[in-house]
């Protein structure tokens, strides 16, 4: 007795649905006359529609089952359409290489975002504007840096790399005073400690160190 396997059939085009599916379109494409092959496709297109429901989701899904009988046949179903035939070479056209950026970010824990924050100061023309602008940015860097590093940090640090990062090109208050920010452990107490229960002591003992036993304590 010889057996079908899976790896010894064709491979299926459009698996989700099914093979089944596959063989039916075979046979339409061997149909002698076009009138056979409109009537047993328009059956396939219903059969697929009620096989993904969720296509009906999609904004003209009628037109997505018939793009899916052309595909499925591999361009070779020979039927009267209601929408146009997709062409075979633009599905096989594969996206374009997206590019990614090559700039190299100076300090990681503040992120590409800090640099263009600091390129929008520079064009900022209202001295005052431009000193608030700048105290944002600082305050908003040692956020970033805490949470990076999960450590506390000086104001000099902060403003010492916020100069090198505007490459000295911002009016820079050495005097700035920033928002405390500070990284604070869990303290011992709240820490749950391993195999303790939450629902009562083991052993049945209560708060006195006791055990009940027919309601009475010994």
């Amino acid at each position: 007795m010889e057996f079908d396997y899976n790896s010894t059939r064709s491979p299926l085009i459009l698996a989700e649905y099914g093979r089944n599916v596959q063989n039916m379109v075979d046979y339409i494409c061997t149909l002698p006359t076009r009138e056979e092959r409109n009537k047993y496709a328009q059956v396939v297109i219903d059969l697929m529609g009620f096989l993904n429901p969720h296509l009906r989701d999609v904004s003209d899904f009628k037109h997505k089952l018939w793009d899916h009988l052309h595909i499925i046949s591999d361009f070779k179903i020979d039927v009267d359409s209601p929408y146009p035939v997709p062409e075979k070479e633009s599905l096989r056209s594969k996206p374009e290489i997206l590019d990614y950026p090559q700039h190299r970010i100076r300090f990681k824990h503040y992120g590409k975002t800090v640099e263009k924050l600091i390129e929008s100061a520079k064009k900022i023309e209202n001295p005052e504007s431009q000193k608030n602008m700048i105290t944002s940015i600082a305050n908003f860097m040692k956020m970033a840096y805490v949470t990076w590093n999960k450590d506390s940090v000086a104001d000099e640090t902060i403003i010492s790399d916020l100069k090198e990062l505007s490459n000295g090109e911002l009016p820079i208050d050495e005097n700035m005073t920033l928002n405390k920010v500070e990284f604070k452990t869990p303290p011992p107490g709240n820490r749950v400690r391993t195999g303790q229960s939450s629902k009562g002591n083991k052993n049945g003992k209560n708060q006195n160190g006791g055990k009940k036993r027919n309601g009475k304590r010994h």
